[in-house]
């Protein structure tokens, strides 16, 4: 089942890879560079927008199991003696 689910979302990505280049050259050829320029603009801002909220989601996830792990790698303590 999740193989599946796999080749489709795989096939979904290589089909918007396909449709975006298409879309790019033909912008070029058409000499559009404005708007390639635009929608290149938009993208990159879209794409920092996606990055920031994933980031700020996982900080307080990420900072337990960073503190579960430190204690999980730290060596018992050892008992001194008294002489």
């Amino acid at each position: 089942m999740r193989a599946n689910k796999a080749r489709k979302r795989r096939g979904f990505t290589y089909l918007w890879i396909a449709v975006l280049a298409v879309s790019v050259f033909l912008l070029i050829y058409f000499e559009q560079t404005a708007l390639l320029y635009i929608l290149a603009t938009l993208g990159v801002t879209v794409l920092l927008v996606i990055v920031a909220t994933a980031d700020l989601g996982r900080v307080e996830l990420s900072t337990d199991t960073v503190g579960q792990a430190a204690d999980a790698a730290a060596p018992p303590p050892v008992a001194k003696s008294g002489s």
